[in-house]
């Protein structure tokens, strides 16, 4: 049997009943750019430890489809974790005695840096957005000051806002997806088991939510003239008030880590941080975070300093 007759397989038996859709999705496109083309016409017996060595090698210097340059570490490991569940899978299912894909080497990862605002650049955005709060900003504000993700953010309906209790709930996500040729909004389930949860509004915030619901003709909290508002569009939207405030471009997700930034640096414990941003283990929040609080560190420094007489 073909490898690329036991990837179908594999997706439509094996993993689609098992998994979440953008999951389900997330594996088909892997194999589609990365696996398919290179592994796909060999007989599952050929998969060798030398022939998978290879490909993860072209992965590592070529694998880019659009640039012809070298994936990432990070992207070369999430490939290659795709392909061992799924030769380890053919294993259980009888289709190969033995598989190698334990056995490879992978490119070293190098720790990526946490990317996130400084205080000044907050200020600036914070600025720009309240000068006209209910604007179409007022959701950078907001993951400022909550740490939500993008999906969460433009899932997020009136109904999970407890205006009273000052209190958000994550009952949702949202990706954009494609169907019958449009583009269209996709609502999921939370990414993990504790990315469901209840996040506290600092009550600065309040006032504003409660001028945004009045005006609102949406169910969603964040929203337009024109109805909801697509991930992509909202992310471009982002990327152009940086360039209008003259800040250097940062993702979305830098939103999140700045608010874990601030959160930390005001003295906020790490298990409390770990339950707002949805994190499984409080040791992710640590590990991730610890190492960007450069000007905090200093500044706890020179407090120690001032013992020196």
């Amino acid at each position: 049997m073909k490898y690329g007759q036991w990837i179908e397989e594999w997706l439509e038996y094996y993993v689609k009943p098992s998994v979440k859709e953008k999951t389900y999705h997330n594996y088909k496109e892997v194999m589609r750019l990365h696996v398919l083309p290179y592994l796909g016409e060999y007989e599952l017996d050929d998969l060798h430890l030398e022939t998978l060595q290879v490909w993860v090698n072209h992965l590592s210097r070529y694998g880019n489809c659009k640039t012809g340059k070298g994936l990432s570490p990070g992207t070369v490991g999430l490939v290659l974790t795709v392909l061992q569940k799924s030769l380890r899978s053919a294993v259980e299912a009888d289709k190969i005695e033995v598989q190698y894909s334990d056995r490879i080497k992978h490119p070293k990862c190098e720790d990526r840096r946490i990317q996130c605002f400084t205080l000044a650049e907050q200020k600036k955005i914070e600025c720009a957005i309240l000068k006209n709060p209910r604007g179409k900003y007022f959701g950078v504000l907001l993951c400022l000051y909550t740490g939500m993700r993008i999906g969460e953010l433009l899932a997020l309906k009136w109904e999970d806002v407890d205006l009273k209790k000052c209190v958000i709930s994550i009952n949702a996500t949202c990706r954009d997806g494609y169907e019958n040729g449009k583009h269209i909004k996709i609502i999921d389930t939370p990414k993990t088991k504790s990315s469901r949860r209840i996040i506290p509004v600092p009550i600065q915030i309040v006032p504003h939510l409660r001028l945004i619901k009045k005006m609102s003709r949406s169910e969603y909290v964040i929203s337009s003239p024109c109805g909801e508002i697509p991930v992509r569009t909202y992310q471009k939207a982002f990327s152009s008030l940086l360039n209008k405030l003259d800040i250097e471009h940062r993702s979305f997700h830098a939103l999140r880590h700045t608010f874990a930034t601030r959160a930390l640096e005001c003295g906020m414990d790490v298990r409390t941080l770990a339950e707002i941003l949805g994190h499984q283990n409080p040791n992710i929040t640590l590990n991730r975070y610890a190492h960007s609080m450069m000007e905090h560190k200093i500044a706890m420094m020179n407090r120690v300093g001032q013992f020196l007489k």
